[in-house]
């Protein structure tokens, strides 16, 4: 595995995880626009074409950079920031105008959270292959990695499924769980990142 193809990975599992919850959180929503009045489905529909705007002006740069190395990532990000950023906040302007429904609010949630899962499970299991190309002696460190990226992962599901079945209806508490659950897998990311970085510099 060459030093691109790795750093590669990484980033990408950042953005792939950005990605998906753009994709559920879109579904949510457009899954309530037949039960919405005419007005307020036009209201909807125009805050939706903005997040798709974002969601598919991220895809493109991701799709851009997915043979990229670590440089070109690095400067990729910022503008991927920008958009998920852009794509978040057009999110709450929905929620606080269309989408005020509390059912609505904990379906999109739920969805949202899942993806999250989803991204968590996918990025685990593409580290413990990767693992397998390094001698035992680099494995261990690598192996431990991957257990801390495990650890966060059934600690964050644990979070997100006590409030889901908790009957919770804030936004607000929503979006922190979704929050902290994000920033958890962005840690273990970051540390397998640096894991895989000093193994390959030790062959």
């Amino acid at each position: 595995m060459s030093s691109t193809q790795s750093s590669m990975h990484f980033y990408f599992n950042w953005a792939r995880g950005r990605i998906d919850e753009m994709d559920a959180t879109l579904a949510s929503f457009e899954d309530r626009l037949d039960h919405m009045k005419a007005d307020v489905r036009t209201k909807a529909q125009a805050l939706l074409a903005s997040m798709r705007t974002e969601r598919d002006a991220f895809r493109l740069a991701m799709d851009k950079h997915v043979k990229a190395g670590e440089i070109a990532w690095e400067t990729a990000k910022d503008k991927l920031e920008n958009n998920w950023e852009a794509f978040e906040a057009n999110v709450q302007k929905y929620v606080e105008s269309v989408g005020e429904h509390v059912e609505q609010r904990r379906w999109t949630f739920h969805a949202r959270a899942d993806a999250q899962g989803k991204a968590w499970r996918e990025s685990a299991n593409e580290l413990r292959e990767m693992a397998k190309h390094y001698a035992s002696d680099r494995r261990s460190e690598l192996e431990s990695a991957i257990a801390r990226m495990k650890s966060e992962a059934d600690a964050a599901e644990a979070k997100l499924h006590e409030i889901k079945t908790a009957g919770a209806n804030s936004w607000s508490a929503f979006q922190t769980a979704l929050a902290e659950s994000r920033a958890a897998f962005d840690r273990a990311n970051r540390i397998a990142h640096d894991a895989f970085s000093k193994a390959k510099s030790s062959r």
